[in-house]
């Protein structure tokens, strides 16, 4: 099950939730009691083209494939 990060308005704390993804954008409160709270964007997981290294798509290897020719 997905974890979602939020922080409290109120309080600046960060808390976790595990939750479905289904659930995911649904208001989380709080463990302080406060109800204003936000989830925050993660950027864990995202991935894609952009991310790769200039001289190719990422590979195995010892350090990503760019020095085991």
């Amino acid at each position: 099950m997905p974890t979602y990060e939020f922080r409290c308005k109120a309080c600046g704390s960060t808390f976790d939730v595990k939750r479905s993804m289904d659930e995911a954008s649904a208001p989380a409160p709080c463990p302080n009691g406060h109800d204003d709270t936000v989830k925050l964007l993660t950027m864990a997981g995202l991935g894609g083209k952009a991310n790769a290294p200039a001289g190719g798509a990422a590979g195995g290897g010892c350090c990503g494939g760019g020095c085991c020719g």
